[in-house]
């Protein structure tokens, strides 16, 4: 997995000051608070500037940073995805995924979503790794981990994910124990449903399958058991067959 933080300033040179030497002060840069309204370059700058922030994201131009993660609430379903998302990836050529890694969306929006997966470029992926180790671009699935329907995920998040037509966006509503998963057609979210069985089947991502209660009673095995059926469809072998001969005929 690949984790991104932003890269921290270096200590600023003493100036000079009528002619003499004197030791500057510190460079007081101001934190990141929620609600700030900042352009993505200086959400960048402060963020790098206090370390102590662990995790802070720029919506629509706007600062939300996280409060500290409880186990059930958040930590403990995102390791559950976290599981579920890499026995996928393990079995499918041509895909990356990162845990909490930033996103430079657009010029408005760096989030840092919980989990992320994009396609390799030579297979037409839409994301980027950029030179000082950020993901450029819109990944092709974005994960999120929130407490409930009322929380920004659902709402200012929902909205920019789709404009930058990030692909699949699911949700994992934890008090309410609840999975939405979002699937961009012509434009806009369509919410997928789940079949008879109550398997959620991704659009982009043949096999990639969620069983929502197996997931929400923390049965490991039993998601895993039919993410396997997923990974034994036609649907799956044939993808992995497309990845497979995109990647041997792309260009080194």
């Amino acid at each position: 997995m690949i984790q991104h933080s932003p890269p921290r300033e270096q200590e600023k040179p003493a100036s000079l000051t009528n002619g003499a030497a004197h030791q500057a002060e510190p460079m007081t840069i101001p934190p990141l608070s929620s609600g700030d309204r900042l352009s993505r370059a200086e959400f960048e700058r402060r963020y790098t500037a206090h370390p102590e922030i662990k995790k802070a994201e720029l919506i629509a131009g706007v600062v939300y940073v996280a409060s500290p993660i409880r186990i059930r609430q958040h930590s403990q379903p995102h390791g559950h995805i976290i599981l579920w998302l890499g026995t996928y990836c393990a079995a499918t050529p041509g895909l990356y995924f990162s845990d909490n890694g930033t996103v430079r969306m657009d010029a408005e929006n760096e989030p840092q979503p919980d989990v992320a997966l994009w396609l390799d470029e030579a297979v037409g992926g839409q994301a980027r790794i950029d030179e000082d180790d950020y993901l450029a671009g819109a990944p092709e699935l974005i994960i999120e981990v929130a407490a409930s329907s009322a929380a920004y995920d659902l709402h200012d998040k929902q909205q920019v994910y789709q404009r930058n037509r990030v692909q699949e966006y699911l949700i994992l509503l934890t008090y309410e124990q609840r999975v939405i998963w979002f699937s961009w057609q012509q434009g806009e979210y369509v919410e997928l449903t789940a079949d008879p069985q109550g398997i959620l089947r991704s659009q982009s991502f043949p096999g990639l399958w969620l069983h929502a209660e197996h997931f929400w009673a923390g049965d490991l095995a039993g998601l895993l058991a039919i993410l396997q059926q997923g990974l034994q469809s036609p649907g799956h072998t044939a993808f992995v067959e497309q990845l497979r001969f995109a990647l041997r005929s792309s260009p080194k």
